[in-house]
């Protein structure tokens, strides 16, 4: 009886997937026949930042947008994903860049936005994985996903803004078997 009903909520999963890629397409369609960016959406305020030189280096303020740092100037810079893995980055946190004379970055996380914990399941949508929670699709980085290892259908809590829409989730931990 219980692998009938594991069976069944599996095919029930699969089949929600396949209803997902199917509203995706729809929706890339209209966002493209409309020229809308939803990504714009997300919001992000740059203009309290701050960029200085002290005697041996040039720091600058930034705020992640996601696999990216955006800066007051709306350039985007690329963030380790080794570093916004391991610290959580999640859309909308303060960051600081310190280049050394020498070319060297260093990065560190300096105001965090406020947070959201939500639990659900690691999916993989073609080449990149995702949470969906609360009906909600989030990307997340593939760095965090293969350097602990963890699976697709692994059990796992995400962070995100408390207070905003956002596209991309940090994952927290996995939650054990």
């Amino acid at each position: 009886m219980t692998k009938k009903k594991i069976k069944a909520i599996r095919d029930f999963i699969i089949s929600a997937e396949k209803s997902v890629r199917s509203a995706k397409k729809i929706l890339k369609e209209l966002l493209d026949e409309e020229h809308i960016d939803l990504n714009e959406e997300m919001t992000l305020d740059t203009k309290w930042l701050n960029s200085y030189d002290s005697w041996d280096s040039k720091i600058v303020e930034w705020v992640f947008s996601w696999n990216e740092m955006l800066w007051a100037d709306k350039w985007r810079y690329p963030v380790p994903v080794n570093y916004a893995s391991k610290s959580k980055l999640v859309q909308g946190d303060k960051l600081k860049l310190t280049i050394l004379e020498n070319g060297k970055m260093l990065y560190k996380q300096i105001e965090p936005i406020e947070r959201e914990t939500k639990v659900w399941l690691l999916t993989k949508d073609k080449w990149k994985f995702q949470v969906v929670a609360d009906w909600v699709s989030y990307d997340v980085l593939t760095a965090a996903v293969t350097h602990f290892k963890w699976e697709v259908w692994d059990n796992i809590t995400i962070l995100i803004p408390k207070w905003k829409d956002a596209t991309f989730a940090a994952i927290e931990a996995v939650i054990p078997k």
